[in-house]
């Protein structure tokens, strides 16, 4: 088992987290920043192609996906005062942006590398977010 930063505040935390599943808290959280990097990474790139207008879907979905993220991460990251319901809304609104933004970015791969890997990126959150909804009570 690899231990990671999210997997050691886990483990760090002094309070019982209630049953939650940590590694799949953990796996949730990293891929949650690691999405949020690679749409602000994609968007960016997509700002430097030269059909720019072709992907402004495209950057609005990658910027909004990465907001997402970014919140999911930090909502995942606080214990203290834990509400299952806000945690279950979040981490289905994130699945739900990472499935918009991989489809959206899947449409572009072919032509733009930066749209597969963002895609991919996408894909893994969104199956986190959705096995962590699963173990939720």
């Amino acid at each position: 088992m690899t231990t990671t930063v999210a997997k050691d505040m886990l483990a760090a935390y002094p309070a019982d987290l209630g049953g939650v599943d940590r590694e799949a808290m953990a796996r949730c959280i990293e891929e949650c920043v690691a999405c949020a990097q690679a749409c602000t990474a994609c968007a960016d790139a997509c700002l430097s192609e030269e059909q720019v207008a072709e992907l402004r879907k495209c950057i609005r979905t990658d910027l909004d996906c990465a907001d997402i993220c970014a919140a999911t991460a930090a909502v995942l990251s606080r214990h203290t005062g834990y509400d299952a319901n806000v945690t279950r809304a979040q981490l289905e609104a994130c699945a739900t942006v990472c499935k918009a933004c991989a489809d959206e970015c899947e449409q572009h791969a072919s032509m733009h590398d930066h749209c597969r890997v963002c895609a991919e990126a996408c894909r893994r959150c969104e199956q986190a977010c959705n096995e962590l909804i699963k173990t939720l009570g």
